[in-house]
């Protein structure tokens, strides 16, 4: 039995989310697959880029975001996934060491009219380095099961 269901969601609450460091050889590595630019693969070119070194790709932030989220609730819950998101902003950079650290406010919970065992909730996600600036935020929905009765 999951533990969160869309009743637990409450407009204005904000939830911490699990923590993670990041090595500049994963962020390599992802980009390597997923976003093979210059400044997040080539260390000289990175250097020479206006970042200065490698960087993480926006891409690589999200889906540890992703991880965050499963690590603190979404694998504990009552969800059937997500229609989508509306925003994402990729605010700084992310680098090797960094250890990124996220919160989840919830905007909005709407049950479904059309299927009453169900509702969305409208998130914003925040992620922050060690030094607590803010390297993203996005924004989105997902959708969860209402507690049985």
């Amino acid at each position: 039995m999951p533990s969160f269901y869309f009743e637990d969601f409450k407009v204005g609450e904000v939830q911490g989310l699990a923590s993670r460091q990041i090595s500049e050889s994963e962020m390599i590595e992802f980009a390597k697959q997923f976003d093979p630019q210059p400044f997040h693969i080539d260390p000289e070119a990175a250097r020479k880029s206006m970042y200065g070194g490698i960087i993480a790709s926006g891409w690589h932030t999200c889906a540890i975001s992703m991880r965050m989220m499963c690590d603190t609730y979404l694998l504990d819950a009552a969800s059937l996934g997500s229609p989508g998101v509306d925003e994402i902003r990729w605010l700084k950079p992310v680098r090797g060491g960094d250890t990124l650290r996220g919160e989840r406010l919830t905007l909005a919970v709407r049950p479904s009219q059309k299927k009453p065992d169900r509702g969305t909730v409208t998130s914003e996600w925040r992620v922050y380095n060690q030094r607590d600036e803010l390297v993203m935020t996005m924004r989105g929905m997902g959708m969860f099961l209402r507690r049985p009765t």
